[in-house]
């Protein structure tokens, strides 16, 4: 493999690696949303 190979494929999984991670941490930090509440159950007559 010559060195630009190397450099190139280094350079690709790292950026991959970099924006699985980016999005990894921004979904687990995302607060929760509070459950919706079910107005047709209430509804009941």
């Amino acid at each position: 493999m010559s060195r630009e190979a190397l450099i190139f494929m280094i350079t690709v999984q790292g950026t991959v690696t970099a924006i699985v991670a980016y999005f990894f941490i921004k979904v687990l930090r995302t607060p929760a949303k509070p459950p919706e509440e079910d107005d047709d159950a209430d509804s009941v007559e």
